[in-house]
C-alpha cells in the first residue's frame, strides 16, 4: 500500500511535463484537462490514504509538496505561453517565488529544529485547492474555447495569488518570530 501511495505522488511529477506538452505544443486541452484532474486528485488521495492507513513517511512529507509545486510550475508556464498572457506570467511568477521562498524557509527550519513554523496549514491546503481549481478552469475554458470562462479564470488566479502570498507571509512570520 505504501508503494501505491508514493506512486500517486510520482504520478503528479510525471504528469507535469506531459501536461506542458499537451497544452503548449499540441493544444490538446481536453486530454490535458483529464490528465490534470487525475493528477490533482492524486494529491488528495495520497494524503488521505497515507493518513488512513498510517503510511505517512518523511519521504512522503517532502515529496508531496514538491510534486504539487512541479505540477503548478509546468501549468503556469504552459498557460502563460499558450495564452501569451503577461498576467498569468507575472502572477505565476509571484506564486513560484513564494513556493521557492517557503522551500527555503523549510530548509532553514529543518536545520534549526523549528519544523513546526512551516508545517502545512489548513490555509495552505486551501491555497493548493484554489490553484488546482484555477488551472482546471483555464484548461476547461481552453477546451471549450470560451473567452468568458478564461476571463473568470484570471479572477481565480488573482485569488490564488492572494492566498498564496498570505500563506508565504504567515510562514515567514512564524520562522522569524523567535
Amino acid at each position: 500500500m505504501n508503494l501505491f501511495v508514493q506512486s500517486l505522488t510520482f504520478f503528479r511529477i510525471l504528469a507535469a511535463p506531459i501536461l506542458f506538452i499537451l497544452v503548449a505544443y499540441f493544444n490538446f486541452y481536453g486530454a490535458a484537462l483529464i490528465l490534470f484532474i487525475l493528477a490533482s486528485s492524486s494529491d488528495y488521495w495520497d494524503g488521505y490514504l497515507a493518513r488512513k492507513y498510517n503510511l505517512e513517511s518523511e519521504l512522503g512529507a517532502v515529496l508531496d509538496p514538491i510534486a504539487d509545486k512541479i505540477l503548478v510550475t509546468f501549468l503556469i508556464l504552459a498557460l502563460a505561453i499558450d495564452l501569451s498572457s503577461i498576467f498569468i506570467g507575472f502572477a505565476g511568477g509571484l506564486i513560484l517565488v513564494r513556493e521557492f521562498w517557503v522551500g527555503a524557509l523549510r530548509d532553514i527550519n529543518a536545520g534549526e529544529g523549528n519544523k513546526e513554523a512551516t508545517r502545512v496549514t489548513q490555509l495552505a491546503k486551501i491555497k493548493t485547492t484554489i490553484q488546482f481549481i484555477t488551472f482546471a478552469c483555464f484548461l476547461f475554458g481552453l477546451f471549450l474555447n470560451h473567452a468568458l470562462l478564461l476571463f473568470i479564470s484570471n479572477f481565480f488566479l488573482f485569488l490564488a495569488l492572494i492566498v498564496t502570498l498570505q500563506t508565504g507571509l504567515s510562514y515567514t512570520i512564524a520562522t522569524f518570530k523567535r
